[in-house]
């Protein structure tokens, strides 16, 4: 395990290098909190980079940056919008590093990210905290968004499928927005796995939200795999329609996106969310027919490493 502070990335002075097993990843200090990058050790970035904005800092304007960010849910302009340009307070507590922005003036709201490195089975877990640092209660919920790059394809699960005698009820939604089109070439609906592939040849917007229960998402570019997981309250309420996983890209970008549960924190109280990110090498199919042979196994593993961490 290594942890390098002030080390220089993108035109930003104040970075902090985490590397461990095969995997490593960039945070940023002075703006944030913000994950900058993240891949293989002799890897590329798998997450998306704004050239014109790497290295600047202030302003009073949001700023995309790339990278992975915490926002809070649902979107409202400009709630959601606040900057977060400034640099933020850090600490590092073993192979945790734990980030605190200042208290955003227009929402009252605080986040934080606490990111762990677990070098044995190479993952990473960050918690996602939103702090309520106003006189009056508020409603939200933590919304995980990491950017990636370009030409990566999101891959996400259906609920397993059963004949209609097995079971006659919805499993789960699929949730529009109002510029959805579904018949946009970067969707793939298939049986098992809805895909939606970043192409910077098509301009327009596409988003979905879907209610999961197998709490996954996975990111593939070429033979870089990244896997999110998280878990589900299954009798909470989350935004969007009930959307615990969705999935938003235009002509620069792709968003694998992650929601926490909405409830209502009371001042000084917060709320979490928590990911788990993998990175695999594995150059994927698109038929459902090699995802289950090349992508489930992954998928199974990840589980039996959660499963096995959280026993400890």
């Amino acid at each position: 395990m290594e942890i390098k502070k002030n080390y220089q990335y993108g035109g930003w002075n104040n970075c902090i290098l985490i590397s461990g097993g095969k995997i490593k990843l960039i945070i940023v200090t002075d703006i944030g909190p913000r994950v900058i990058s993240f891949g293989a050790c002799e890897g590329r970035n798998m997450l998306k980079e704004f050239t014109e904005s790497l290295g600047s800092t202030g302003g009073k304007d949001w700023i995309p940056y790339g990278g992975h960010r915490l926002w809070h849910s649902p979107e409202a302009s400009p709630r959601s919008y606040c900057p977060d340009n400034s640099e933020v307070d850090y600490k590092i507590v073993g192979s945790t590093v734990i980030l605190s922005q200042k208290t955003e003036r227009n929402t009252g709201i605080k986040k934080e990210m606490e990111i762990t490195l677990f070098e044995e089975n190479s993952f990473v877990e960050i918690v996602h905290r939103i702090i309520n640092k106003n006189l009056w209660a508020i409603e939200t919920a933590p919304w995980a968004i990491t950017m990636m790059a370009e030409n990566c394809r999101a891959i996400i699960p259906h609920e397993p499928f059963q004949s209609w005698d097995e079971n006659l009820l919805p499993v789960n939604s699929v949730n529009l927005w109002s510029y959805t089109k579904m018949a946009d070439p970067r969707f793939k609906w298939q049986d098992k796995y809805i895909q939606l592939k970043q192409d910077p040849a098509l301009s327009s917007r596409q988003k979905i939200g879907i209610t999961s229960k197998q709490c996954w998402i996975a990111g593939a570019n070429k033979d870089d795999l990244m896997i999110k997981r998280f878990f589900r309250f299954p009798f909470a309420i989350y935004p969007d329609l009930g959307s615990n996983i969705e999935a938003y890209t235009d002509k620069d970008v792709i968003e694998l996106e992650t929601l926490g549960s909405m409830e209502v924190i009371e001042p000084g109280e917060y709320l979490e969310h928590t990911e788990y990110w993998f990175y695999f090498q594995a150059e994927l199919g698109e038929d459902e027919e090699s995802l289950d042979k090349q992508l489930i196994p992954l998928i199974d593993e990840t589980e039996n490493i959660l499963y096995k961490t959280n026993e400890r």
